[in-house]
This record gives C-alpha cells, sequence and structure tokens, in this order.
C-alpha cells in the first residue's frame, strides 16, 4: 500500500493555497507564463481524486485532441511527483484516468462539442470538479454555460460541492471572461492573478527570459511576464476575431488560398501560415501555423512534406539568410517555394485591414501576435503609424502569403492612397 504524506505548502505556493481550502463555486486564475497555475490546479485534481470519494473529474480545453499532449500528460507526470502514480490507472488512448483504489475518474473532453459534455456519467461519485485551462481560447461564453449546467446533481456526501477551476493567460481586455469574472464577479466566485513571482520553482534563466521581453516588448510582457490584461489600445489590427469554422464551406467559398514562411532561428521563430481569402465578402480565413525556434532548412523540408506543402506555392522571407534557405528547400523538393516581394510593411498592414481576419482558436501564436502587435509611441506619448517590429513572425508570414493577391488588386496610385490613409486600425 503506498504511503501518502504530504505537504501542501512544500507542493504549491502560498498563492494557490485557495484551490485547497476555499469551497466557492468558482475558483479563476489568469496569470503569466511560468506562473505555475497549471500545475497547482494538476496538484488539485489530484489532491482532491485521493482524499474525497464523491469526487471525479472533467478536464476541458477548447479541443478534445489537445489534452493528450497537455493536461493528461501533465496529470500523469504531477500525480508521479507526489508518490501516487502507481495508484492511477492511466489510459492515453481515450484519454481517461482511473482511480484504481475506487474507481474515481479524470475525464477529458473539448470545448468545441459542448453539448456532448452534458450526458457524461460516472459510476462511483459525481462529477463534482471541472477544470477549464486554456479557457483564453473558449470565444463564447455559451460554450462554457453549457458546460457549466453539466455539474448538476444532488451529492450524497453531506459536506460535497461543485467547483470550478479556470485558467487561462489574458490576451486581451475584450474577452468574456473579464466581464464575467474579474468585472463583476458574483458572490460565487474567488478571481486571481499569479505570476511568474509566485512560482519558486522557476530557474534563474527563465527569468531572464522574461526580463528580456519586458525590455524588448512591454506591451506583450504586461500580459506573458506580469499577468494583466492585454489592451486594445493601439494594436495594429482590430479587424479580427478567434473562431471556429466549417473549413470545408470556407475553402469551397475561397477565392484564393495562400501560404507564407517567415525564417528565424535562435530567438524567432520560423512562422507558417496557410488563410483561405474569399474576395467577395472580404474574409481572411486563418487555419494552420507552424512556429518552432531553432528549425534548420532539414526540419523545415521534414514539416512541410509531412504536413503536404511540398507541391504548394509559398511566399516566403529571403533577407537575412533567406534566399539561401529558399535555395536549399528547393532542392530538396519544395519545388513551388518563392521569395516574398517584401513589399512596404505599411502598404500590407493597410491590406490586411480592410478584410475581417478569422483566426481559429486553436492557433495560439497567430492570437498572441494579433492581440499584441502594436503601433510605436513618440516620444510625447503619441501614437506613430509605424508597428513595432518585435513578436509578429507569424503576421510577418501572412502578409508575405497575401502578397501576390496584393499586387493584383491595386494600382501604384492606389497604394499611394492608401499609405496616405493608413490609421490606427479600422
Amino acid at each position: 500500500m503506498t504511503e501518502i504524506n504530504w505537504n501542501l505548502p512544500e507542493m504549491v505556493s502560498g498563492a494557490y493555497a485557495p484551490l485547497f481550502i476555499d469551497k466557492r463555486k468558482y475558483i479563476v486564475y489568469k496569470g503569466s507564463r511560468g506562473s505555475g497555475k497549471s500545475e497547482a490546479v494538476a496538484r488539485k485534481v489530484i489532491f482532491d481524486i485521493v482524499t474525497l470519494p464523491y469526487v471525479n473529474w472533467l478536464v476541458v480545453r477548447r479541443f478534445a485532441n489537445t489534452n493528450r499532449q497537455s493536461t493528461f500528460t501533465l496529470l500523469q507526470k504531477v500525480a508521479a511527483k507526489m508518490g501516487v502514480g502507481n495508484l492511477f490507472k492511466f489510459n492515453s488512448s481515450l484519454p481517461e484516468i482511473t482511480y484504481k483504489p475506487t474507481g474515481q475518474k479524470i475525464l477529458f473532453r473539448g470545448a468545441d462539442k459542448p453539448l456532448s459534455i452534458t450526458s457524461i456519467s460516472v459510476e462511483v461519485g459525481n462529477l463534482s470538479r471541472l477544470w477549464v485551462e486554456e479557457a483564453y481560447q473558449l470565444e463564447l461564453e455559451e460554450s462554457f454555460q453549457t458546460i457549466d449546467e453539466s455539474m448538476r446533481g444532488i451529492i450524497d456526501d453531506p459536506n460535497g460541492f461543485y467547483q470550478i477551476v479556470i485558467t487561462f493567460n489574458p490576451w486581451s481586455e475584450r474577452h468574456w471572461l473579464k466581464e464575467r469574472f474579474f468585472d463583476n464577479p458574483s458572490n460565487n466566485t474567488l478571481s486571481l492573478t499569479t505570476t511568474y513571482k509566485d512560482n519558486p520553482f522557476l530557474d534563474n534563466e527563465y527569468i531572464d527570459s522574461l526580463m528580456e521581453m519586458v525590455e524588448r516588448n512591454p506591451r506583450r510582457a504586461r500580459v506573458a511576464v506580469f499577468g494583466d490584461w492585454g489592451i486594445a489600445e493601439g494594436l495594429v489590427f482590430d479587424n479580427f476575431v478567434i473562431e471556429d469554422f466549417e473549413l470545408d464551406k470556407v475553402l469551397k467559398e475561397a477565392t484564393y488560398v495562400v501560404r507564407g514562411l517567415d525564417f528565424g532561428y535562435s530567438h524567432d521563430p520560423t512562422a507558417f501560415s496557410e488563410a483561405a481569402v474569399n474576395m467577395k465578402t472580404k474574409d481572411i480565413y486563418v487555419f494552420t501555423e507552424m512556429y518552432q525556434v531553432g528549425m534548420k532548412t532539414q526540419q523545415i523540408f521534414n514539416w512541410l512534406v509531412e504536413h503536404r506543402y511540398q507541391n504548394s506555392v509559398i511566399s516566403a522571407e529571403w533577407a537575412s539568410g533567406g534566399d539561401r534557405l529558399i535555395d536549399e528547400l528547393r532542392e530538396k523538393g519544395i519545388n513551388k517555394i518563392k521569395r516574398a516581394r517584401k513589399y512596404e510593411v505599411l502598404y500590407g498592414i493597410s491590406f490586411m485591414q480592410d478584410f475581417k481576419i478569422h483566426i481559429r482558436s486553436d492557433l495560439t501564436h497567430a492570437i498572441d501576435e494579433f492581440n499584441s502587435y502594436a503601433f510605436g509611441k513618440d516620444t510625447n506619448g503619441d501614437w506613430l503609424p509605424k508597428p513595432i517590429d518585435k513578436d509578429n513572425h507569424f503576421i510577418d508570414s501572412l502578409r508575405y502569403a497575401l502578397e501576390p493577391i496584393m499586387i493584383s488588386q491595386r494600382s501604384s496610385k492606389d497604394k499611394m492612397e492608401a499609405f496616405k490613409k493608413l490609421g490606427l486600425g479600422r
């Protein structure tokens, strides 16, 4: 029999103590990267299962298939760290986790099918705990409400209660999470903000990288380092929405399907984008992203082949060594990759502002960039008609992808007018 000897103050920092002692229905943590919120909640999941016989957990992310490599794997690691890994059966194919002594379950689902969650039942105890991870990706409050309403029924334990834990990075102040849980919270809600300072387990190298972000991109650091809400003021693009769309329908009605590639290496990522463009309705649907640091030519080639882009037209960055990479990729068999024309950035931005840009909710890096790509300011604090050239690699790849359409749509005179009219977004 496994001996359980837990000292919670040693396992989690004080910022996450409410997870283990507060009985309010909603415990909401917004926080920065490296704040430790996901691991703290994972410890609560294991703790509640082991200590409360009536508890079963439902773990939800935007898409079900993202749980397997994130929350499921994290819970497996945390159970081992807590010394009880042998007490659980981990079924990665479902995925599903079973507490062997009692049969209690940790179930995993996707918010893309909220109605299917309402039919979930458990054999032991109650489905009385819900963890919504990366809740920022839930673009519709209605989806959350449907899942919330599935937590119902009489709990046999007289001390039992229902509880929902929500964790996310607060990329935009316009998200429904802000209004519901932070601006006008109910009495049954505890809303908290944590940062890297609440995680004593971070190494100095990681903290140094966060401090570098503070210097390099204060706007992005507002969210990623300090856990504050991302502000909409000064954003280059305010014409985008985060939503899930029917890709088959979008592709059928598209005028163009375009692809772009922005090269990076040690600090900057290599970014790939793919989008469908409907010129009749003036919509751009972004549905593919690749975003990875340290990629060499062979790795980029492997990714393109794996995803069947070897015969696709791709507009790629050619400066700063890009020409060499383009030649190497051609030699390996990416036959239709070509140099991006690299029109003026402001012209590309103006062109993109004329469309409504739809971004799939699983494209996390694209979402991050569109929520942080902002115009600069002068010494007086006034906005400049020029964006800050930081953390815009996916956006650059999308701009390159759209170039063939840009040149076919506007004359030189139109381009000059676009420059003159460019403001702070539309």
